[in-house]
């Protein structure tokens, strides 16, 4: 092991996650340039995109579990059978929320949300139908692709994604037939379906030349070992992404709320820009804690890349990228540019944060102790709406810089959890090396 390796496992999976992330502001700058932006950005960012998010939380622990998991040909087939119930149920809950008379009791009466956005909000959810399915296919395929030492093609995949996304947009933008949440809706779709397909094609040519070839594991992945490794890594999604409408429902009821829920998908897009390359970090981690040597690499690896990133982040909100960010590239109005800007302050922890929070989850996930990655998340969750409450009641700041505060607040509380339930295990890998 050395940091080269490392190094080689990381960057395509933080190229990918960087992509995936440069698709929120996309999004943000498209819906910007279109009728009503206010009102579509907030449709999008406060309703569309968060509930979308729910109903795919508990396929998103996917990709880990495939790259841990899959070791030989049965294994694969048996987590591939998994994924597709899993995709069918939540694409029915999906259909349920987006076309059913409970998309009002959910959007309306338990969020709360600006009467303006609720039907252009139920319009972008129901053109994000075949979203869940393409997730599921896409991550498991891709942990498989990660185990074998493929993740390059994770970084192809995202290309195509995005290309897709791009193509759908410029064609809206060029014909302005479209209001922002609908073309949102649309770009959305066509991305995952297409990275669904390409992970589907480059995932034949593995199965055929490496897992046909290997032996099989020492103990058979049955369907009580999958249950009892996956449902908590389910429930940590789960959990982590009620943040989102829990975000917005209090963001509606505190000051500024239009201008708040507009701002908050766009300052998400660029904080989740500059986290992707740790989050990156828990499939490495995950991938490489089995081979010797590795412990010691990886933790000065993580240190690095903290190092970085937090230095990034503070370039871009002390100087006038940040404003250049808001008002040029994503087209945000001067008012809600400056928000945005003032709201980034309450994220500098973050990036430093989620390189944490992936090691940390990394060597859990590699002991099988995945219900201490859930109890982590369950108290980010705690802190987060104990902070967003504090601010409903008191009424007198900005909700948006709120919700950031929270959620800084909130994911400190979750990897410090994390330390103190893998310093065992991470004394291990590092004594090993």
């Amino acid at each position: 092991m050395s940091l080269r390796v490392v190094f080689r496992t990381w960057w395509p999976l933080a190229f990918s996650w960087m992509l995936m992330a440069v698709e929120l502001p996309v999004m943000g700058a498209a819906i910007a340039r279109l009728a009503n932006p206010q009102i579509n950005l907030a449709a999008w960012g406060g309703v569309v995109y968060p509930l979308a998010l729910i109903i795919e939380a508990p396929i998103i622990m996917l990709l880990s579990a495939s790259t841990a998991l899959s070791k030989d040909l049965d294994s694969y087939v048996r987590i591939r059978k998994y994924m597709l119930w899993m995709a069918g149920v939540l694409s029915l809950l999906h259909v349920l929320v987006a076309f059913t008379p409970l998309y009002d009791v959910v959007v309306v009466r338990w969020m709360g949300v600006p009467s303006e956005i609720v039907e252009p909000a139920r319009i972008g959810l129901r053109l994000m139908l075949p979203w869940t399915g393409a997730i599921a296919y896409r991550r498991f395929q891709q942990g498989v692709l990660i185990r074998f030492g493929h993740s390059g093609a994770v970084g192809m995949g995202t290309i195509v994604r995005l290309c897709a996304d791009l193509f759908v947009i410029m064609m809206g933008l060029s014909t302005g037939r479209y209001s922002g949440i609908a073309l949102a809706g649309m770009a959305m779709t066509s991305g995952v379906l297409s990275e669904a397909l390409f992970a589907g094609l480059r995932i034949r040519p593995v199965i055929r030349d490496q897992l046909l070839h290997t032996p099989p594991a020492d103990e058979a992945l049955t369907l009580r070992s999958f249950i009892s490794f996956y449902v908590p890594l389910a429930m940590t999604s789960l959990l982590f992404l009620l943040i989102q409408p829990i975000g917005s429902a209090a963001l509606s009821r505190m000051p500024r709320a239009l201008e708040s829920l507009a701002t908050w998908p766009v300052v998400s897009g660029l904080v989740f820009l500059l986290r992707s390359p740790g989050v990156a970090f828990n499939e490495v981690a995950v991938a490489l804690l089995d081979k010797p040597g590795s412990g010691r690499d990886l933790v000065r690896f993580a240190l690095r890349l903290m190092g970085i990133m937090t230095a990034v982040l503070l370039l871009i909100v002390a100087t006038p990228v940040a404003t250049f960010w808001f008002e040029k590239l994503t087209s945000l109005e001067t008012e809600l540019a400056q928000m945005a800007v003032t709201a980034l302050w309450f994220t500098l922890p973050l990036p430093a944060i989620s390189v944490l929070i992936s090691g940390f989850q990394g060597v859990l996930l590699n002991a099988r102790r995945t219900r201490s990655v859930t109890e982590s998340v369950l108290v980010g969750l705690i802190l987060i709406s104990i902070v967003l409450v504090i601010g409903v009641i008191w009424g007198q700041v900005v909700g948006l810089y709120v919700g950031w505060l929270a959620f800084s607040l909130g994911m400190t509380g979750q990897v410090i959890w994390l330390w103190w339930r893998s310093r065992r295990f991470l004394s291990t890998a590092v004594s090993r090396s």
